[in-house]
Order: structure tokens, then sequence, then C-alpha cells
């Protein structure tokens, strides 16, 4: 079995966590990872991208090819909608449904809701209004992990939920309960 996932999203939106949970998940299950970021001009709201490849074979390359990916994870609309040539056929998008305008063309929230809505298997959430009222505002991108967890296949979300806790655990365990909460609210969003 093998998952191939583009993570993507904006700057400071925590698409580098996604990952190393996935990462963290995978490693102690045994299953083979390969990931290659790329993190653009994060800390200027640019664009934040990671394939992340999983199987329980070898994997000879860190590189998700085009129109192979599994699966897009995006903490940002546009940012999902940007990796459509990567996605594969039957592929799945797991995303926020806020925009985070951060260039002066934006598209408008109708026209990239048109656009998601357009293409088969979308989950998507304003994650972000979700993990405010969960009292993590942090936690939108505990959230879409939780969206994508039971979507992966090669990982359990129990295995993603014990990973998470493992990476937290030196902020101590109130962020980590408030992690795992935002987890399990995702998870429920899209069972």
């Amino acid at each position: 079995m093998k998952q191939d996932i583009i993570l993507s999203g904006v700057g400071g939106q925590g698409i580098l966590s996604i990952a190393t949970v996935i990462g963290e998940a995978a490693t102690a299950a045994g299953i083979n990872l390969k990931q290659a970021e790329v993190h653009g001009m994060s800390q200027r709201g640019g664009d934040v991208q990671s394939n992340l490849r999983l199987s329980d074979s070898e994997i000879y390359s860190d590189l998700i090819p085009s129109g192979k990916a599994d699966m897009i994870i995006a903490m940002e609309p546009m940012e999902a909608l940007r990796y459509l040539p990567m996605l594969a056929k039957g592929g799945m998008i797991i995303t926020s449904s806020t925009p985070l305008v951060n260039i002066p063309d934006y598209p408008s929230f109708e026209a990239l809701q048109a656009e998601l809505d357009a293409q088969p298997n979308v989950y998507k959430a304003d994650v972000e209004t979700l993990a405010k009222e969960a009292g993590n505002p942090k936690g939108a991108n505990m959230i879409l992990l939780g969206m994508a967890a039971s979507h992966l296949g090669i990982l359990t979300a129990d295995q993603l939920r014990d990973a998470l806790g493992r990476i937290f655990a030196r902020k101590g365990e109130a962020v980590v309960e408030s992690n795992r909460k935002c987890f399990d609210l995702g998870l429920k969003l899209t069972e």
C-alpha cells in the first residue's frame, strides 16, 4: 500500500506541523517515508508545500509525479486548487474553506468555492473558526489533519493521534490535549 500526499498552504498556517505528525506516525508504524518540502517565502505569507510519500515498500523518489497524488491537504483553498494538476484521478482534496487573501488579485470567495465544488471528492470546512470555537486558534491545522485521518488508509486515526501526542509532548499536556481535541473535531467532520 502507498499514499502520496501534497500538503499546501501559506507560511505560518502549520503545514509542516501536519507533515511532522504524519511522519512521526509513519516512522512509529514502520512505514517507509520520503518527504520533500518547498518552503517558499513562508515568513512573508508565501506558498508552503510538501510532498509526503508513504509506502509499505521501498520509495525511490521524494517527489510525487504530476497526476499521481492520492490526496491534497490544504490550509488554504487557492493553494488546494494550485496543486490540482498533481492530483490523481479519483484523488481527494481536504481543505480549509476560508481564504487567506495575501495577494492583490486574489480570486473571489465565490469563484474559489465554485471551483472546489466542481471537483470530485472534496471535504472542506472553516477550520479556522472551528479551532477558535474549540479554544485553540492555532489548532486549525490539526482539525484539517483530523479531516484527512479516516481517508489516509495507510495510517489509522489512532496512530496519528498518538503521534500528535509525541510531537507536542514537550509543550505540555494542555497543548497535547488541545490539539487532540481539534484533531478529533476534524475526524468527526468527515466520518
